[in-house]
């Protein structure tokens, strides 16, 4: 006998089945108006809500050793205790209790907000016995039962969908069959499948992004889950028999080395998870649901952010050597040209004749670079009627800085001094470290002012880090107090605006970007495929918190500058570049666009994407055409069209949102570097393709 709990949190249902023999129970996620009916199934499992493995139980047998720990034999002694759903002003959220007989608890938080198209979620692992045990795996969430009504005999339904990430080319979707993965079940319903990916390391999104989301095309049904952490993590898909389970969390100790002994009467909790259900709408409309989980974070940011203001950033015209003599003279070129902020970056520090990249860590002005102190060049900035912020790389120190030889108070493996190349890692758990960099950074912004901090990141630690019973356990408690720092820094700067930055974007995490204003979106600066990223990114990120970077050349055809600047209307508007030897027709390109980025603000800032054209398959030598259009909470829209090489469509054509019957659309301005044919066609705006390497942005009302 099987009992079941039903809960309707919105737009979505959340369904408990606790097995009555044996207390074990399964987690079920559906939209509200979809009625739970189980498909014929020839070998089904129940699949825990919880998935926990403690040292000394039984890992799980069907082959699984190695490639899962989920459902071992930790799992068998677990049984359903009690639940309660406690109510609040605004929300719900139920809490599941599972206990063993060793006197062990999993508590499973489930939170909703009225209003909210998402669910949080985490685990509360207690030990109440009288002995230590060692944990080394713990999920955030687990939902079994993913598209129930996928029979056993059904094929080519299934498909998992996840977002790879390099070094300037975040974000790439892969989208593949249950089938293609190998996760069909064997004949005799015996062995494990399981597809588990994730990343072990400082940069949570190096290799992949924590999102999942899985498609049922027989149901038009999508489940999509994504992490809030800032260091090693997982994601499983997983079947034995016919059902789909999917579950994340910290990396386990296979693949993350993570191993905590937990004391008699402590407890440990997870990072928190999104997850997300939905019928219809694509993957847009499933990952926007989860990046909704963001705007609470956004709207409670700094009142200037709220306007989301144009940013300029000297590293492009610089190149890590900015100095008092150049920022004045840039500042006075792009005064009352609509930026409010203006940022120092990297090298401001460095002594003469030692690069930017391997001497941060000590964080003392150059007397070269700035002969009359720092607060002059501030104040020159605020003159200009521009918000000062300046960079740092808080947790990192480059060989040729002092700091690099202060080895008692750097992280350390197998009892050496951690290093990469050019790089060594502050241990952020020393309370020397903290006191230090509270003095070097946090005593910078105040004593100068600054309002505006970008905190980069520029390399990763890897697999973890002494200090702790495991290395996965001593990189989370190193990662833990970095994100208590950025924290830190909040509460002594009042109203400072972060950006989140690790060489680029490998910090574009929920937890992350919780504490930041925005991020930069990828160190793409001059690159060609930029409109291709930050597309990508709107199935991750908020477009207002994604900083996207147009560099202007003086060499550039104006057709290249409307391009660059058209980039940014996808996120937030950061320039840089020879703005000091631009001519007249450059500058109005670029002016053009930032009046146009700035009436099309609020749409960026609430509203939901959706992208048309065909893949491209190389980013680096893009072919074809995207179009992306942003329809904004009040109906206004805007749609970007990018087209690149080898484009044959005489015409790229987007599909408008549905209107009420008496409103239709508008074109109320069209941005690119000349006259482009654009019209409108009932509900398609549809833009004819002139040249290649050119962009075209259309505002609707």
């Amino acid at each position: 006998m099987t009992e079941q709990k039903k809960y309707i949190l919105g737009d979505m249902q959340c369904l408990y089945f606790i097995d009555e023999e044996n207390g074990q129970t399964d987690l079920a996620l559906l939209p509200a108006d979809v009625a739970y009916v189980e498909a014929e199934k020839e070998k089904p499992y129940t699949d825990s809500l919880v998935q926990v493995h403690i040292v000394g139980d039984a890992y799980p047998g069907g082959y699984a050793g190695g490639r899962t720990m989920r459902q071992g034999g930790s799992i068998y002694g677990f049984a359903w205790k009690e639940q309660t759903m406690v109510e609040e002003e605004n929300g719900v959220e139920i809490c599941t209790i599972l206990e063993d007989k060793r006197g062990l608890a999993l508590e499973h938080h489930l939170k909703w907000r009225r209003g909210e198209t998402f669910v949080r979620c985490h685990t509360v692992f207690h030990n109440r016995s009288t002995q230590t045990v060692g944990l080394d795996m713990l999920s955030s969430f687990s939902l079994g039962k993913i598209s129930p009504f996928v029979s056993s005999k059904d094929e080519g339904c299934l498909y998992m969908h996840r977002l790879r990430s390099v070094w300037s080319m975040e974000g790439r979707l892969e989208t593949r069959g249950v089938e293609d993965l190998q996760l069909e079940p064997s004949w005799g319903g015996h062995a494990v499948r399981c597809e588990r990916f994730g990343q072990a390391g400082s940069m949570p999104v190096n290799g992949y992004f924590p999102y999942l989301v899985m498609e049922d095309r027989k149901s038009d049904l999508f489940w999509g889950a994504m992490l809030a952490h800032n260091a090693s993590w997982q994601m499983e898909v997983y079947r034995r028999g016919d059902n789909i389970s999917i579950s994340g969390g910290l990396a386990d100790r296979e693949l993350g080395h993570w191993l905590k002994n937990i004391g008699a009467g402590e407890r440990f909790v997870s990072p928190e998870a999104i997850l997300s259900v939905c019928k219809g709408g694509g993957i847009d409309l499933i990952s926007q649901r989860m990046t909704g989980a963001m705007e609470e974070a956004a709207d409670r940011g700094p009142g200037s952010e709220q306007e989301l203001p144009v940013i300029f950033n000297e590293y492009c015209t610089t190149w890590g050597c900015p100095s008092h003599e150049n920022i004045s003279a840039i500042v006075d070129v792009i005064k009352d040209k609509g930026f409010s902020y203006f940022v120092i970056d990297c090298g401001w520090y460095k002594e003469e004749g030692i690069p930017w990249d391997v001497s941060m860590g000590d964080y003392e002005v150059s007397k070269e670079l700035f002969p009359q102190g720092l607060d002059k060049t501030v104040q020159t900035i605020r003159e200009h009627g521009l918000k000062p912020g300046i960079w740092f790389e808080i947790e990192n120190v480059g060989e040729r800085a002092r700091a690099y030889q202060n080895t008692d108070h750097l992280l350390k493996r197998d009892g050496k001094v951690l290093t990469t190349s050019m790089r060594r890692f502050w241990d952020m758990r020393d309370p020397w470290v903290q006191e230090y960099l509270t003095d070097r950074v946090i005593g910078t912004l105040n004593r100068y002012g600054f309002e505006y901090m970008k905190i980069d990141y520029n390399d990763t630690i890897g697999l973890g880090c002494d200090g702790a019973e495991s290395l996965g356990e001593g990189l989370r408690q190193n990662m833990a107090a970095a994100a208590s720092f950025v924290d830190k820094v909040k509460e002594q700067v009042p109203d400072i605006i972060l950006e989140n930055c690790a060489s680029g974007g490998h910090r574009l995490e929920p937890l992350m970007m919780s504490k930041c204003s925005m991020a930069s979106f990828s160190d793409a600066h001059e690159c060609e495929e930029i409109p291709i990223i930050a597309a990508n990114l709107h199935r991750v990120i908020l477009p207002r918190q994604s900083q996207i970077w147009a560099v202007i050349r003086k060499t550039d055809s104006l057709k290249r500058i409307a391009y660059s600047i058209a980039n940014t209307f996808l996120g937030r508007m950061c320039l840089s570049g020879d703005v000091l030897g631009l001519s007249g027709d450059q500058w109005k390109v670029i002016e053009d666009g930032i009046a146009f980025y700035k009436k099309i603000a609020p749409i960026i800032k609430k509203g939901r994407s959706y992208r048309f054209g065909p893949d491209v398959v190389s980013y680096r030598n893009p072919k074809g055409w995207q179009g992306v259009l942003r329809e904004g909470d009040n109906k206004e829209a805007f749609v970007v069209f990018h087209s690149f090489y080898e484009n044959r469509e005489e015409w790229m054509e987007v599909v408008l949102p549905d209107l009420p019957a008496d409103k239709t659309y508008q074109i109320d301005t069209v941005y690119s570097d000349c006259a482009v044919e654009v019209r409108l066609e009932g509900s398609r705006l549809l833009c004819r393709n002139t040249e290649e390497m050119r962009a075209v942005a259309v505002h609707l009302r």
